[in-house]
């Protein structure tokens, strides 16, 4: 019963640590990762500096952006282009 507990936990070890290993999510259109590029430099670089993606999470990244799209007048296309940028480089 012991050895099964020591086994059980260190697949466990092995799974967690391999899974931190696994690569960054790409995002599911490439060409919106591109075109949210062009759209934050062309509408949010006129007001922000870039931010390290990873100072947010992707949910706050969504509430972030959402309500950016009202304040500067964004299309609902560019303001999903950008999520994925900032998303993607999350």
């Amino acid at each position: 019963m012991k050895t099964l507990h020591i086994i059980l936990a260190s697949a466990t070890t092995l799974l967690l640590a391999w899974s931190s290993f696994a690569p960054a999510q790409q995002p599911a259109d490439p060409q919106a990762f591109a075109r949210g590029a062009k759209a934050w430099a062309d509408n949010c670089a006129r007001c922000h500096n870039m931010r390290d993606p990873k100072d947010f999470r992707d949910d706050q990244w969504k509430v972030i952006v959402s309500h950016m799209r009202l304040r500067a007048g964004l299309t609902g296309q560019e303001a999903r282009d950008i999520l994925a940028f900032l998303q993607g480089s999350n």
